[in-house]
């Protein structure tokens, strides 16, 4: 039976949707404008005010973007930096957590503090950077994906996982002869799902956006990531014009090409969080509450 909330409840409640209703405007306005503006002309774009709806459609801006072969090359490169790097880090986290899981492990509060102790001091920038160029890395995919290949966080919460999970299937499993690497691939991987959902989408979402080790380990520009050359884009000016034609650069607005570069690049992540959101969710409050 539905208890009938009092007075302070309401208000509560009242308070809670505002809250959220603030920061859901907070995020969505931005990005229609971004919208509005990738799509209008020249002559909407230099007015004044804030628009937030396109009242006249010019792709003309994505058709400059879309031609410009700086902005493919790169978007290979994050594809592959990407894809390479989630299944690097899904890997090695997996293979970390599953032992650190364990309370047969010897001396397993020290090598977990061990781990946690990574999370508080590094070696700092300048120490990453003389070891990757010491192994030769430089201006290569895996100066980008191996120094960010395990996250102790992300470590973190798929051990909490794994204890979560009933012990009884790695016993009876055990009965029947099965080792360790057999219960970690066949047994406890098609449990952990939710898990990997939320460890995969972290990691990919932060391949995607990362450009700074980019602009430090890649000195080619055929081997650079699409944020960077986002980032010279909006911030440094790059032109994207050169291999349009006069009549195509006088008719679109710098704003609309920036704008669209910037569509260009988020749009995949937004499109991949939607079905990935109900794991996400859920990896990351079962692993964040167990031991």
């Amino acid at each position: 039976m539905a208890t009938k909330m009092n007075f302070g409840d309401r208000l509560f409640l009242i308070g809670v949707y505002a809250a959220l209703l603030v920061l859901v405007l907070s995020m969505m306005l931005p990005l229609l404008q971004v919208v509005t503006i990738s799509l209008s002309p020249p002559k909407v774009v230099n007015s004044y005010g804030f628009h937030l709806f396109p009242t006249v459609l010019d792709f003309s801006g994505y058709a400059k973007v879309l031609r410009y072969d700086a902005i493919w090359t790169a978007y290979g490169n994050t594809v592959l930096r990407t894809l390479l790097g989630t299944a690097i880090t899904l890997l090695l986290t997996f293979l970390g957590a599953y032992p650190l899981s364990k309370k047969r492990l010897p001396h397993r509060k020290f090598w977990t503090g061990f781990v946690v102790l990574t999370m508080f001091f590094s070696g700092g920038m300048i120490p990453t950077y003389l070891l990757v160029k010491g192994l030769g890395l430089m201006n290569t995919i895996w100066a980008l994906v191996l120094p960010s290949a395990i996250s102790v966080f992300l470590l973190l919460i798929v051990r909490n996982f794994m204890i979560a999970l009933p012990e009884s299937l790695e016993e009876s499993a055990k009965i029947d002869g099965a080792n360790d690497v057999f219960i970690l691939f066949r047994i406890v991987l098609p449990l952990s799902l939710p898990i990997i959902a939320t460890v995969g989408l972290y990691t990919a979402v932060w391949h995607w956006n990362a450009w700074f080790d980019s602009m430090i380990y890649i000195q080619e520009e055929s081997k650079q990531v699409l944020q960077l050359i986002l980032r010279r884009i909006l911030l440094e000016g790059q032109d994207v014009s050169v291999e349009t034609s006069a009549s195509m650069q006088a008719a679109v607005s710098t704003e609309t090409v920036k704008m669209a570069a910037l569509v260009v690049s988020v749009l995949p992540i937004m499109c991949v969080y939607p079905f990935l959101q109900k794991y996400f969710v859920k990896g990351t409050l079962i692993g964040s509450v167990k031991g």
